[in-house]
């Protein structure tokens, strides 16, 4: 760069490669050559981008030290900006015209929301940080963009689980599941290269009934030596209140479906 630039100039570019790229890191190097600044002058950068953003509950910048370390954005969400986006999923799942005959909820047009679902990874990310996940695992296909957003926030691979083998993705593990609403038996299948031995796996998926197919996931990545660290849902049903995967975490508790009465109650549900 030819002309000196502006200190106010150079704090909002660090902040849009940070943000835009979460959970990579950065080395200062990196940064210092980009703009043409000395490495103390950009750890101040550092500090005053990262208190910005903890004050408005917008997440936070992680330094990591040694000769491999660097700075990265981590999109850790607040108590209080979880309990809005949960409020407001709540309230726009909850209206009667969602109601799809079988008593079941229309939810594509919320999951294929990239916004919102950004949002959402974002609050897995912040719920299941410490377990430090190699892989965000799902199956197809509406719990895709979920877990896609999940594992951008992560900056982790994505892996996704097929209901049968397709030729076009090599040798692949397959398992007999039964489904924990219908009890019908399904096959689901992963490549044998999506998921290596000893990854540690977190599920994510769109909804959660019985818990069968979040079951035949773990069993999957099991059958392939990998480590399930956690599971999560956006929407779970109250019922069955025992599922057939006792660790999980729901964000939304589907609790009635009434298609007489044409009433929907779907509640938040905040975790500890």
């Amino acid at each position: 760069m030819t002309e000196k630039i502006k200190r106010t100039e150079r704090r909002v570019a660090l902040t849009k490669i940070l943000t835009s790229r979460p959970s990579q890191l950065f080395s200062l190097s990196y940064f210092s050559t980009l703009f043409e600044a000395a490495k103390s002058t950009l750890s101040e950068d550092m500090e005053a981008i990262g208190q910005s953003l903890e004050q408005f509950g917008l997440g936070k910048l992680e330094t990591v030290a040694g000769a491999s370390g660097g700075v990265r954005y981590l999109p850790c969400r607040s108590m209080d900006s979880m309990g809005s986006l949960l409020t407001e999923l709540s309230e726009k799942m909850s209206t009667s015209d969602r109601i799809i005959t079988g008593g079941f909820l229309y939810m594509s047009d919320i999951l294929y929301d990239a916004h919102r679902m950004a949002r959402v990874g974002e609050i897995f990310m912040t719920l299941f940080a410490h377990t430090s996940p190699d892989v965000v695992m799902t199956v197809e296909t509406k719990g895709i963009p979920l877990a896609m957003m999940t594992a951008r926030a992560f900056n982790i691979p994505l892996v996704i689980v097929r209901r049968g083998s397709k030729v076009t993705e090599g040798p692949a593990v397959s398992i007999n599941y039964v489904t924990g609403s219908s009890k019908r038996i399904q096959t689901m299948s992963l490549p044998k290269r999506a998921l290596a031995s000893g990854a540690k796996a977190l599920i994510i998926d769109d909804f959660m009934k019985a818990g069968g197919t979040a079951r035949g996931m773990i069993d999957l990545a099991r059958e392939v030596g990998a480590e399930v660290v956690g599971t999560g849902v956006l929407v779970a049903t109250s019922e069955p209140e025992h599922k057939l995967v006792d660790d999980y975490v729901t964000l939304l508790i589907l609790s009635e479906v009434d298609e007489q009465t044409k009433k929907v109650v779907i509640t938040p549900k905040m975790p500890i």
